[in-house]
């Protein structure tokens, strides 16, 4: 296909299927913390604002979790069939860490997920809390387990080499690798911040269409606060993630740079803008600040770091794409930091609720969290090359022997799968979305309390607890 390698075509086709999946657990983390500070606030207050929202919420919650479930099935399957060599080499690292996120964080998630979607009447409200809860500390867990074999493949250790196969000697090491603990938390702030900016947008679309009710004006709120709150610690986290990466990943800090060489007694300069030419060792048309990448990655103005010159050209990771995804994810958080103190001032002003051009940004910066995600995974699994285990095992030694042909098909065959699929399910939950929390309306006075009724019939599956289905949601509705 298009004169691409075998190797190509499996990247691209993992890297197709990854792209898809990491969008689905980065709103699962976020939503189900959410819902757990939602029905703890309802709990604490008994103000139904709060149970409305987390209603209206657990439908779309369900229809995430479950697409975040089947798309990363797949991502599993292709370790064996198109990185079977990769298998074989470091399967005794990545299969335990696999197993533990299953023994763990999905048995977890699944004995109480029932309880959280359809137990509202069904149990106390006590025990129901309990279960939101577990469900978000699952999520968490979900991604400690994940991102602690990824970060193992970034920053291996903990281990031996014996006959060809990696043997784990220390687990504790394999397990708490270098960037693992600055993974974990870029990571959960990113979806904390996705969520943000994908409720942020939910309320903005409503109040731009004139529907001010309370519910709508809270989670608006709730989503601009947690927005100034997350981003400045997210800019840390990534200000310290990229020292380490830095210190064991040099080459991979010099491609997002677009750092060729050194010149004695100059520092770094911050490229804003160029187009690197891997051919031409340079870059092109740049645009630069003297001395500021120094200041930022050295903390000194006359700095310097390991150029891609110092680098064997077979050793380098494709720079103008690690060099622009970064940009992008940095781009992108500014503006959201941009966003959030513009709410602040807004709020000050008593404003928030009625800038249109204020409402119009959320609106629009509603994909922005996944966006930079995306952005970062791409500049942290690109830069990664050609490394499969960094400095252990190349990526064209993982590879299946497949044909370009084999690959081709099946790469078309996910491409119109996905999008058909996932395509139709994320229309679904922007269907839900735009229903809006305004059927939650209390009870007339004297009337009764839909939280005390009992629902009819007995939910089978989890989208039952989508509105358009029979269960608590819909007769609450």
């Amino acid at each position: 296909m298009f004169g691409l390698t075998a190797l190509e075509l499996a990247r691209i086709q993992f890297g197709f299927t990854v792209s898809f999946h990491i969008i689905f657990p980065a709103i699962t983390i976020g939503l189900a913390s959410y819902l757990a500070v939602l029905e703890g606030k309802w709990l604490l207050t008994r103000d139904r604002v709060y149970r409305d929202l987390y209603h209206f919420w657990t439908g779309i919650f369900a229809v995430n979790f479950a697409m975040g479930v089947v798309s990363g099935l797949v991502m599993a399957y292709q370790f064996g069939t198109n990185w079977s060599y990769f298998s074989a080499f470091a399967g005794s690292v990545t299969g335990p860490l696999l197993t533990y996120e299953v023994l763990t964080a999905f048995f977890l998630e699944a004995g109480f997920l029932g309880v959280m979607l359809f137990g509202w009447n069904k149990v106390g409200p006590g025990l129901h809390f309990f279960a939101t809860c577990m469900v978000a500390l699952g999520t968490l867990v979900s991604a400690t387990w994940i991102l602690a074999s990824n970060s193992w493949m970034q920053t291996p250790q903990g281990f031996e080499i014996i006959d060809g196969r990696v043997v784990p000697t220390d687990w504790l090491k394999v397990i708490f690798n270098p960037s693992f603990p600055y993974r974990l938390v870029h990571m959960t702030l990113a979806a904390y911040v996705s969520t943000a900016l994908f409720v942020g947008a939910a309320g903005a679309w409503h109040l731009l269409r004139g529907r001010g009710s309370l519910a709508n004006r809270r989670m608006f709120s709730m989503a601009m606060w947690m927005l100034v709150t997350v981003v400045p610690l997210q800019i840390l986290a990534g200000d310290q993630h990229g020292l380490n990466t830095l210190e064991h990943q040099p080459a991979k800090v010099a491609a997002m740079e677009g750092h060729w060489e050194n010149h004695p007694g100059e520092g770094l300069p911050l490229v804003l803008f160029a187009l690197p030419d891997m051919e031409a060792e340079t870059n092109r048309f740049s645009l630069e600040i003297p001395r500021l990448g120094s200041l930022i990655l050295t903390h000194s103005l006359d700095g310097q770091i390991p150029a891609l010159k110092d680098f064997a050209p077979e050793d380098r990771p494709y720079v103008p794409v690690v060099f622009w995804s970064f940009r992008v994810m940095v781009g992108l958080g500014f503006l959201m930091l941009g966003l959030g103190l513009w709410g602040v001032w807004l709020r000050w002003r008593d404003d928030l609720y009625t800038s249109r051009p204020f409402l119009w940004a959320a609106l629009l910066m509603g994909p922005a969290g996944l966006v930079a995600i995306l952005a970062g995974w791409f500049t942290t699994e690109i830069g990664r090359q050609p490394w499969v285990v960094y400095g252990v095992m190349r990526t064209a030694d993982a590879v299946s022997n497949h044909s370009a042909i084999a690959l081709s098909t099946t790469l078309a065959v996910f491409v119109v799968v996905y999008f058909a699929v996932f395509g139709t399910g994320v229309g679904y939950m922007l269907k839900l979305v735009a229903r809006g929390p305004d059927g939650h309306e209390p009870p007339a006075e004297g009337g009764a309390d839909p939280t005390t009724e009992p629902p009819a019939g007995r939910p089978a599956r989890p989208l039952s607890a989508t509105p358009d289905a029979p269960g608590p949601l819909s007769q609450e509705r």
